[in-house]
């Protein structure tokens, strides 16, 4: 593996490879030539298996020895599984590396703070911290004592040893446990290309006989080929394959992950009892049945911790299952394997969590068809059929998706085919055609609202170790034809449609969901779909792409990653983003931060309403608006917690407007739309982004604040902000907040001052009366009076307020547009009996609330009122 290189991708999806840039392993600190700031925390993830840890080593390696990254003057390697065992103590950072590291003895405090350290974490996904970034204790000193998880969050952030160097590593599923905000760059391993699978089964064997047999099989499963990407995996195939094509085995190789793994278990069964049993007086009756006992028992470790996403074990777990402990991992060698620690204690894991995953599935079959354990008491009076519809609906229930490839293996060792290949291991089950076709029945059945997009595709790889390839068949035949929208497709059948897109080696130019006729919950089920189609328009050359609206799809924080790592390509011209209502968290926040500070940023609009982006996704957004290299200028947020530019529903309180001032005082600002409806942000919160109103860095133009609980105090504030000088604020909305008619009032006097120049003023549902309609013509009839458009709609007018408004139309001065009032008709009459006339230009005027499509100058004279 020594000339194997180590290269990480900066995007996720796995099919992108054509646009992506390799980074070298031991470039991963180094900035690219765009790149402004440097690279100080890296976070690599990287599915089970892939290399991450073997590319950390290979790193500590090159540097070692002298060949790469010399201008580090010390590299600290630590696992997280080693930190487990410390992680309720109260430990100095200096200490810790002095326990960890005996070699380290002397390294004092002051060194420390001088020499360019590197620390590496190796394995997150593996920790039982309880990281918390939110942690206000503030960690500075390296001899200052705190628990592990307070120094690595300090460390992380930046405020212990600032200038030292971070790389940690994770599976997928954890690497959000690190805020995106810490990270300067986000890389993944993602293992084997094509090419690299065809020379790990060249190199492993000398046959080339053989080699071009093995590579030819795979090649011919498409899913055995995909899950050769990882190396590990490779060396699982390799096992079986070799061994069914160089021995007397005769039969069918294998072309599912279940039938792959049943052989697995079968090889290493089969090497175990030549390694350690020849010369030994034991029948092969005996031998079996003590086989068995040992892989039961392993499957019940795996099984019991796999439900709790334990992947690391001790040796109290091992005896809890009554697992000896040299019998589990000395004989099971490549199955099962120790790793010794610090403080003479050893921690135990599978080779792969595949192993673990295959080896709970036949732990569960076997207690199901043996009736023999407490974990099946819910079962035990199911058939075949609703047992595996029930372990379906857990595993779906499971929001990280950590008993996808179990329930798959459930499937699969419910045929009798493998159930011949692990001869007793499982016991007798019903495997009756009728029952196995009930299963089939069931997973294409299979539909709730709840199912992610992602999730759901695993129902389809249920189907395929069944040896159910009816709705591949269906869609492949599908594809080929031309009348796409006059076939309904079913929620499996799109299911099936998203993954083989996913997989298809085509280049799309075009993926329009409205040709496949299907339900809405089908067409949720192609998001996967979409999101790998859109990275990968975004990172094509040249793309056009400038407008993506993505809104009111499930697409959650892992499209949003997806989308991020096209934003970030140097072929991205993307200028508007909408991802309304996609259920998203502050998690997505934190990649689009990352694309937003990319340089160049092309990204002009982006609209974020209606996701729980919560307080500290708020914050994050705001921050990059203070970027030099953020071009950002609209941004929407709505009621959940959202910052800069339309903002609205995003639960955002009066303490995170201070943020959002920070970024409109900032040097150069961007921003020149501002959308915080819908938020809780009262009175304080206003003054306080008043205080960014009024810098003269400030440029925006845009400003709706509609249903923050405000009252007439936040028109005193935004009375100064807009009095300013210069005031580029065009349009404002306070619709449905209790400014009552002294709040018009203030507003009125600033709308006379030669600094506004306000345009729209919208004032809808304000509890406003025939009071404030005489404000407002004083200010209508200033000189020169830049009101174009005014929305009075729902509230208290009356009419005398209604007749001194139709009094400001007649002035000279007034150059009032559009006019929203609910007492719309006996404005119109009034308009009728005094001859009015109003400057119209085509806008629309409001009746009763319904907007006027025709220009405004047609519904005027059905009243017989003059225009012009």
């Amino acid at each position: 593996m020594k000339n194997k290189p180590s290269t990480f991708n900066t995007t996720t999806s796995k099919m992108e490879t054509l646009h992506d840039t390799p980074i070298k392993c031991h470039e991963i600190f180094r900035a690219s030539p765009d790149q402004q700031r440097p690279i100080r925390v890296v976070l690599t993830n990287g599915v089970a298996g892939v290399g991450k840890t073997f590319s950390v080593q290979r790193f500590s390696l090159d540097w070692a020895e002298g060949s790469e990254n010399q201008d580090v003057s010390l590299l600290v390697l630590l696992s997280f599984r080693e930190l487990n065992l410390i992680k309720d103590e109260q430990i100095s950072l200096l200490r810790l590396l002095h326990v960890f590291h005996p070699t380290l003895q002397k390294v004092t405090a002051e060194q420390l703070a001088v020499c360019k350290v590197l620390f590496i974490f190796d394995g997150l996904d593996e920790s039982r911290l309880s990281l918390d970034f939110n942690n206000r204790k503030v960690v500075s000193d390296v001899t200052q004592e705190a628990s592990v998880n307070e120094l690595l969050t300090n460390l992380i952030q930046g405020n212990l040893l600032p200038s030292a160097l971070v790389w940690i590593t994770s599976r997928p599923a954890a690497a959000n446990l690190i805020p995106p905000t810490c990270v300067d760059r986000l890389t993944e391993v993602r293992g084997f290309t094509d090419a690299q699978k065809d020379e790990y089964f060249r190199r492993r064997s000398r046959d080339e006989e053989l080699s071009r047999r093995i590579i030819s099989h795979i090649k011919a499963s498409r899913s055995l080929h995909i899950m050769c990407q990882i190396p590990v995996f490779c060396w699982i195939t390799a096992t079986v394959l070799e061994h069914m094509l160089t021995t007397e085995q005769r039969g069918e190789l294998p072309k599912t992950l279940t039938d792959l793994y049943s052989h697995f278990l079968l090889v290493q069964t089969n090497r175990k009892k030549h390694k350690y049993h020849e010369g030994h007086e034991t029948s092969p009756r005996q031998q079996m049945e003590a086989d068995r006992e040992v892989l039961l028992k392993l499957g019940r470790l795996a099984f019991e911790h796999l439900e709790e996403g334990n992947i690391m074990f001790y040796q109290e777990d091992l005896e809890q299952c009554g697992l000896d402990v040299t019998e589990a991992s000395g004989v099971y060698t490549e199955i099962f394997k120790k790793e010794s620690v610090i403080f003479q204690k050893s921690v135990y894991c599978f080779v792969h969590l595949s192993v673990q995953e295959f080896l709970a599935a036949v732990y569960m079959v076997h207690c199901y068809s043996n009736r023999e354990s407490q974990v099946m008491n819910k079962f035990l009076k199911q058939t075949l059929d609703n047992f595996l519809f029930v372990a379906m609906e857990k595993s779906l229930d499971s929001k990280s998706g950590h008993l996808d490839l179990f329930v798959r293996f459930l499937h699969g060792l419910c045929l009798e085919s493998n159930q011949r290949v692990l001869g007793d291991l499982l016991g007798q089950t019903e495997t009756s055609p009728e029952t196995i076709q009930r299963a089939i029945n069931n997973l294409k059945k299979m539909n709730r609202d709840d199912i992610s997009p992602d999730r759901s595709i695993n129902i389809f790889h249920c189907l395929m170790e069944l040896n159910d390839h009816s709705v591949h068949q269906e869609i492949q035949k599908f594809l080929k034809s031309g009348t796409r929208s006059e076939k309904r497709l079913s929620e499996i059948q799109c299911s099936a449609l998203a993954y083989m897109l996913q997989m298809s080696e085509e280049v799309l130019d075009e993926l329009d969901l409205k040709k496949y006729n299907t339900s809405i919950h089908g067409r949720r089920t192609l998001i996967p779909a979409v999101r790998n189609f859109v990275a990968s328009a975004l990172k094509s050359n040249p793309s056009h792409l400038t407008e993506l609206d993505l809104s009111h799809n499930d697409l959650q924080d892992r499209g949003v990653q997806q989308l991020c790592g096209g934003l970030q390509s140097p072929h991205c011209r993307l200028e508007t983003l909408r991802l309304k209502d996609c259920s998203l968290s502050e998690t997505s926040c934190g990649y689009l931060v990352s694309a937003l500070k990319s340089n160049p940023s092309h990204l002009r609009e982006l609209d974020l309403s209606r996701n729980n982006l919560q307080d500290p996704g708020v914050q994050q957004l705001c921050r990059v608006l203070q970027s030099p290299d953020c071009r950002l200028e609209t941004l929407r947020s709505l009621s959940n917690i959202c910052v800069p530019h339309r903002l609205s529903r995003c639960e955002l309180s009066e303490t995170h407007c201070e943020v959002v001032a920070s970024a409109l005082k900032s040097n150069p600002s961007h921003l020149t739309e501002l959308d915080l409806s819908h938020n809780d942000l009262q009175d304080r919160g206003v003054q306080q982004l008043c205080g960014g109103l009024q810098s003269p860095h400030c440029r925006l133009e845009t400003l709706r604040l509609k249903d923050c609980s405000l009252s007439e105090t936040s028109c005193g504030y935004l009375v100064s902000a807009l009095k300013s000088n210069p005031s580029h604020l065009r349009e404002l909305d306070l619709s449905r907040n209790n400014l009552q008619d002294p709040g018009v009032q203030q507003l009125c006097r600033v709308l006379q001052s030669p600094d506004c120049r306000l345009e729209t003023l919208r004032l809808e549902s304000c509890r406003l009366s025939e009071t404030s309609c005489g404000y407002l013509v004083s200010a209508l009839k200033s000189n020169p009076s830049h009101l174009r458009k005014l929305d009075l709609s729902d509230n208290n007018l009356q009419d005398p307020g209604v007749q001194q408004l139709c009094g400001g139309l007649q002035s000279p001065d007034c150059r009032l547009e559009t006019l929203r009032s609910d007492p719309m008709f006996r404005l119109c009459a009034e308009m009728k009996q005094q001859h009015v006339g109003i400057h119209i230009n085509d806008s629309s005027l409001s009746l009763f609330g319904w907007d006027c499509f025709e220009p405004a100058s047609c519904w005027l004279q059905l009243f017989g009122v003059s225009t012009f």
